[in-house]
C-alpha cells in the first residue's frame, strides 16, 4: 500500500485525458490530485470518476485553473468564485474524496500515523520581491512578459480580492492546524507551494506573484510536516528544508511529459519513501 500523488492533470487537452484513460488500477494504494484538474467541470468529474475507480481512496485540493470562471455550455450560468469551488467539493464527495472541507485522514504506515492535510490556500502576490508594490506587481511582471490569465478568469467573489480569499482560507486552516495533537507528524498538500524559495521558474521568473503566500514559509516546521506536495510550476522535483520533503508532482501540458511513459510514471511514491521511474527523473523539467 502505497500514498502517491500527482497534480496538474490539465484535462482540457485530449491527449492527457487519453493517458487517464490508459492509467492501470492501484487498488490499495491512495492517491493525491494537488489541483488543476481542469477548468470545465465536466473533466473534473471526468478525472473523479476515473481515478476513483484505480485507487482505494483520492485526495483533492483545487489549482487555479479548477477555479476560472467560464461557461460549461453556451448560454449556461457561470460559477465563480467560492461558489465555483463549493460546487467542486459537492461533486468531489460524490466520490469519496477527501477534500480541504473534510476531516483529515490518518495514514497508518510503518512510522507511525501521518494525518494528510489537504489545503486550499490560494495567493497574495506576496511572493513579489520587496521592493515592489502590490498595486504595481501586475505591471512589473507585465514588464518581465510573465502574465497570469487568473487576471481574467479567477473571480474571487464573494471575496473583494483573491488576496482577501487567500487569507480567509489561511486563516481557517492554522485554526484546524493548532487543533491537531501537538507532535502529530502531517502531510501538507496544496496546489501552490508553501515556500517562496522553492517557486523558481527559470523561464518565466516574474510569475512568482501567482504563487503563493509568504505567510506559509514556516508552515512546515509549525505544523510537523514531513512531506509538503504542491504543484503549479510545472517542474517536477524534491527539495529538501529543514528535514522537510518538498515534492512538486505536476504532470502538466502534452509537451511537457512523455506519452510513451504513460501516466503512471508520473505518479510520484510519498509513503512509504519516495521514487519515481528512472525514465522520469531523466526527463527535462520543463515550465509553463
Amino acid at each position: 500500500m502505497r500514498l502517491r500523488a500527482i497534480s496538474d492533470l490539465h484535462l482540457a487537452n485530449e491527449a492527457n485525458r487519453e493517458a487517464l484513460l490508459e492509467l492501470p488500477a492501484f487498488k490499495d494504494d491512495w492517491l493525491i490530485v494537488a489541483g488543476d484538474v481542469a477548468e470545465k467541470l465536466e473533466h473534473i468529474r471526468f478525472a473523479f470518476d476515473e481515478l476513483s475507480r484505480r485507487f482505494a481512496k483520492l485526495f483533492w485540493v483545487p489549482g487555479n485553473h479548477d477555479l476560472w470562471a467560464g461557461p460549461e455550455k453556451p448560454g449556461g450560468r457561470v460559477l465563480v468564485g467560492e461558489e465555483r469551488y463549493r460546487r467542486m467539493v459537492e461533486h468531489a464527495r460524490e466520490y469519496g474524496i477527501v477534500t480541504p472541507e473534510d476531516p483529515y485522514e490518518t495514514w497508518h504506515g510503518p512510522d507511525g500515523p501521518r494525518s494528510i492535510v489537504p489545503l486550499f490556500l490560494l495567493y497574495d502576490y506576496s511572493f513579489r520581491p520587496d521592493d515592489v508594490a502590490r498595486e504595481d506587481v501586475v505591471a512589473w511582471a507585465r514588464e518581465g512578459r510573465a502574465v497570469c490569465a487568473d487576471e481574467l478568469f479567477l473571480d474571487p467573489a464573494p471575496w473583494g480580492s483573491r488576496d482577501a480569499w487567500c487569507a480567509s482560507r489561511c486563516d481557517e486552516a492554522e485554526r484546524r492546524l493548532s487543533e491537531l495533537p501537538a507532535g502529530q507528524p502531517t502531510i501538507l498538500v496544496n496546489h501552490f507551494p508553501l515556500r517562496r524559495d522553492l517557486a523558481r521558474l527559470p523561464r518565466a521568473p516574474r510569475f512568482v506573484p501567482w504563487c503563493g503566500t509568504r505567510r506559509t514559509e514556516d508552515w512546515h516546521l509549525r505544523f510537523n510536516a514531513e512531506v509538503v506536495i504542491s504543484g503549479h510550476l510545472h517542474i517536477r522535483k524534491t527539495d529538501w528544508r529543514d528535514g522537510t520533503r518538498f515534492e512538486e508532482v505536476s504532470l502538466g501540458y502534452p509537451y511537457q511529459w512523455d506519452r510513451s511513459l504513460g501516466m503512471a510514471a508520473y505518479l510520484r511514491d510519498i509513503l512509504p519513501g519516495s521514487s519515481s521511474s528512472e525514465a522520469v527523473k531523466s526527463a527535462a523539467r520543463l515550465t509553463r
